[in-house]
């Protein structure tokens, strides 16, 4: 089985900065993509940011100019630098990693990120 393992959250002040990681362990598997997702308390889970294979990058239009998603070279972990943050941007932060082949999905626990105006 795949673990992802999230990491690097914390209370943040408005406009602080901070860095999410997450790394995928267990079964070897080859991912097509990995991505951030995002859950504030009584709304839908969101997406934040992914990254795919030959370096395609979405952003949520929230987060454009202010968050930036890059990987490692073995595509076994992925970060998150978010900048100028917002108590909108409050939530837990979930990894998802998506295999190649079957297409299966993998999330991790989540991590909270809390911006305190």
């Amino acid at each position: 089985q795949v673990q992802l393992t999230e990491s690097g959250g914390g209370l943040v002040q408005t406009g602080g900065s901070l860095r999410l990681s997450c790394a995928a362990s267990g079964r070897r598997n080859t991912f097509i993509s990995m991505g951030w997702y995002r859950q504030a308390p009584g709304k839908p889970r969101e997406l934040v940011a992914t990254i795919a294979v030959g370096a395609n990058i979405n952003y949520a239009d929230s987060v454009k100019g202010r968050f930036h998603i890059s990987r490692d070279k073995t595509f076994n972990t992925v970060y998150l630098q978010m900048s100028d943050l917002k108590p909108e941007d409050t939530a837990i932060y979930y990894c998802k990693a998506q295999s190649a082949g079957w297409r299966t999905e993998f999330w991790g626990q989540g991590t909270q990120v809390t911006v305190s105006s």
